[in-house]
């Protein structure tokens, strides 16, 4: 480990600046080299993502479904532990019990980007259905999207669900928020940096399916 931190290690060294997407993600690095560390994100186009009540869209069934309806969102890379995948599909089988017409729209590929992948399937989407009893007419996986449509996705969602353990902020849930969809996310750095719960959003514990 301390290898393969040693490249890091001389870059921080050599660079006059250093540039951090959040404070939690420099607070990672040695003390040492935190005084060098700008904390800036990326950014995210807030003239294109804005939010649409006249948002409309087809899923892979053919269901239409827009704003206004009672849609949960769940966006990741790949759906994984890591973005708390599997919390999610625990939760949506609650929500769906609770709410008979609720729909869930699930973005994401089903490789592993971080972490293993699942030990009794071959991909986590399969492994957390044969855990969980979901309503096939009302959960619909829509793979990795082009970025319209993905926005549209956004722009029709009453409830975005955001979860991820410690790690690196996701643009999608910046994202979320430039769309105006009220938003779920877990109680974890770096997530309390842009979202204050009962403000602009509410925060749960990551594990906490009844919470969410």
């Amino acid at each position: 480990v301390r290898t393969w931190n040693a490249l890091h290690t001389l870059n921080l060294t050599n660079c006059d600046v250093g540039i951090a997407p959040t404070r939690w993600q420099r607070a990672q690095h040695p003390a040492l080299f935190q005084p060098k560390i700008g904390v800036q994100h990326e950014g995210i186009n807030t003239q294109l993502l804005t939010p649409d009540p006249k948002a409309i869209g087809v899923t892979p069934s053919g269901v239409v479904l827009r704003a206004g309806q009672p849609i949960v969102t769940f966006v990741a890379r790949n759906l994984e532990p890591y973005r708390g995948f599997h919390i999610f599909m625990r939760a949506v089988q609650r929500i769906q019990r609770e709410h008979p017409t609720c729909h869930a729209l699930i973005v994401g590929g089903d490789a592993v980007s971080y972490g293993k992948r699942p030990p009794n399937a071959p991909t986590w989407r399969e492994q957390m259905l044969r855990e969980v009893k979901l309503d096939p007419a009302r959960t619909h996986f829509l793979g990795r999207l082009p970025h319209a449509m993905y926005l549209r996705v956004l722009q029709m969602s009453a409830a975005h669900v955001y979860l991820t353990y410690p790690f690196v902020l996701s643009w999608s849930l910046l994202e979320a928020m430039g769309c105006g969809v009220p938003i779920v996310a877990s109680d974890t750095a770096p997530v309390r940096e842009v979202i204050r719960d009962r403000e602009n959003g509410r925060l749960v514990p990551f594990f906490d399916v009844e919470g969410i």
